[in-house]
């Protein structure tokens, strides 16, 4: 099967990118064929600096080999890279609804967030990223619940193409973990981990031991002390047990059971000594990789020559049947 995602380079990547995708992307690649990307061109449809761009791409990169992405098994390479993204988007535009467009709750969101900055690239955003499943014949991608709405956009102008110029793609399944999809702010639990957030908020993949139990210690919980897991009671202690849970393997009822007497400070560091424990490997890799340019550029060649070949191959049969050649 092969499965196509990618994350922004907006940011250095925080907890939730890699519970919420980039640690399902890891077994993946074992069995499947995978294509994972650096989402630029969807970057840039907030505001950004220019100058930053690059190094945040290549920071992105080492982050993906970090978490443990394998560039022998996995194809790695930068979106805009592949002008047939673009292209692929801009054929898919003319079937596209733009009332599809204009009801995803993202752009709601986003248009908000960035009053002065609403931008055609903004709403355009899930026909750019249909585009980026499509044009690699995606069967599968492994999103985060808040991209569960574009993922129905795919499917939809996915079936719409075939239906009108003959059967070309695929309708990609969303691949949703039932736990940690959504990953909440450490400051305001009823808001999902953001990198455009107050940095207290996230707990990035390679904070210094010290920056992360802070944060930890420092995060909002719920009235009383019980360590107890109710998202709608108890959000802040909920979403910490969420993290402990996914980092370690045990239930959130078997965590309950072992600080049932012990409160949210003991909770706390306890937590805090898992996150530092379990990103230090993350920590060190980064540190080696920093220092190997040569390799990380020969990584994103090999991933842009392997990625190209089917994104040619797959413009020219829809260019074909839309009667463009």
């Amino acid at each position: 099967m092969r499965i196509v995602s990618g994350i922004q380079p907006t940011s250095q990547l925080h907890i939730g990118n890699y519970l919420g995708a980039i640690k399902q992307w890891i077994p993946l690649q074992e069995n499947n064929e995978c294509v994972f990307f650096i989402a630029d061109l969807h970057a840039i449809t907030t505001p950004y600096d220019p100058k930053n761009l690059q190094n945040a791409i290549k920071e992105t990169v080492i982050a993906y080999i970090s978490a443990g992405l394998n560039p022998e098994k996995a194809i790695i390479f930068v979106q805009s890279q592949i002008k047939e993204h673009t292209e692929l988007g801009w054929l898919l535009n003319t079937i596209c609804p733009i009332g599809e467009l204009e009801r995803m709750t993202q752009y709601k969101d986003k248009s908000k967030k960035f009053k002065a900055n609403i931008n055609a690239g903004l709403l355009d955003y899930p026909v750019l990223q249909t585009a980026d499943v499509l044009l690699y014949k995606g069967q599968a991608v492994p999103v985060g619940k808040d991209q569960e709405q574009h993922i129905e956009l795919m499917r939809t102008l996915s079936r719409k193409f075939n239906q009108k110029f003959g059967q070309t793609f695929s309708e990609p399944a969303s691949m949703i973990l039932k736990e940690g999809s959504k990953i909440m702010s450490l400051t305001d639990p009823k808001k999902k981990m953001s990198k455009s957030d107050d940095p207290k908020s996230c707990i990035f993949l390679f904070d210094e031991p010290e920056v992360i139990t802070k944060k930890i210690l420092s995060a909002q919980t719920d009235s009383g002390k019980d360590v107890i897991y109710n998202v709608t009671k108890k959000p802040g202690i909920s979403n910490l047990l969420t993290i402990y849970s996914l980092l370690t393997g045990k239930t959130t009822q078997q965590l309950e059971d072992e600080f049932r007497d012990k409160g949210y400070g003991d909770f706390k560091k306890s937590l805090a000594l898992v996150v530092v424990n379990y990103l230090e490997p993350f920590r060190r890799k980064q540190k080696e990789l920093a220092t190997r340019e040569v390799y990380i550029q020969e990584i994103l060649k090999q991933g842009h020559s392997r990625a190209l070949t089917i994104a040619q191959e797959t413009i020219k049969e829809v260019k074909e049947k839309m009667g463009l050649v």
